[in-house]
């Protein structure tokens, strides 16, 4: 059986990098939008190409975060 404070302590940690990711995708996508406003879509395009990973990366977190909770209740 797992152990559910460690269960919870790691789904704190990725809790919080699932933070730090979006903020950064945030910050990114602001940027991007700064660039469609000065008319530069195509560098707009490009900067928002940084967020895929951080999305992916947080999701992906986030999928380990809910079998974490599913093992923990078990």
């Amino acid at each position: 059986m797992a152990n559910t404070a460690s269960l919870h302590e790691a789904i704190g940690v990725c809790i919080a990098q699932i933070n730090t990711n979006l903020t950064e995708a945030s910050r990114i996508a602001r940027a991007a939008a700064a660039c469609v406003a000065a008319g530069s879509v195509t560098e707009a395009v490009e900067v928002s190409m940084e967020i895929e990973q951080l999305l992916y990366d947080a999701n992906r977190l986030h999928d380990a975060v809910c079998l974490m909770n599913r093992i923990s209740k078990d």
